[in-house]
């Protein structure tokens, strides 16, 4: 795979928030109240430890995506509705995309344009397209040049509403976060 993901990379802290989440859901799905303590520890020392941390606002993009992962999606949106940079607005997309509100989710991600991670989110979705089974919805994923989060976010809304088939789209927003 042209993408691999460490969480042991990112300290003990968040290495079992992350061992401890789910498949990323497409909706709002359950907090994971199991979690709920260790996330509203969470700040930049339990998160960086005795790193240096050059950037706050990807330090609270980092937080407001564990939010995120274990479906506490209004307090992610409390912090990622604060960060005022392109990775803050891709945050603040996913989780309207996630609400759903499909429409503001769009919004903010023409906010973001065109965000660094797109070139490597697209070629780990291909990857992923090409080893699925592939329904007419999804085929994009696959062939695309360039990613395109509007597509993702019709397909998201495409799965949630039954249409296509949740699997694949569950596996890219997976990558997306981990990206991310």
């Amino acid at each position: 795979m042209t993408f691999s993901f460490d969480p042991t990379a990112y300290g003990p802290a968040v290495e079992a928030l992350i061992a401890a989440a789910s498949l990323c859901e497409l909706g709002p799905g359950s907090p994971n109240r199991v979690v709920a303590a260790d996330l509203r520890a969470l700040d930049e020392a339990v998160v960086f430890g005795s790193k240096t941390v050059s950037n706050r606002d990807m330090a609270a993009c980092c937080i407001s995506g564990l939010w995120l992962l274990h479906n506490y999606l209004d307090d992610s949106h409390t912090i990622s509705q604060d960060i005022h940079t392109t990775t803050g607005s891709y945050w603040h997309g996913v989780m309207h995309r996630r609400e759903p509100d499909f429409s503001n989710a769009k919004y903010w991600f023409r906010r973001v344009g065109d965000h660094e991670i797109f070139p490597i989110l697209k070629d780990a979705a291909a990857e992923v397209a090409r080893d699925s089974s592939i329904d007419k919805g999804s085929e994009f994923l696959a062939k695309q040049t360039k990613w395109d989060a509007f597509a993702f976010v019709d397909l998201c809304e495409s799965a949630t509403r039954g249409k296509t088939d949740e699997t694949l789209p569950r596996q890219v927003a997976q990558l997306e976060w981990q990206i991310l």
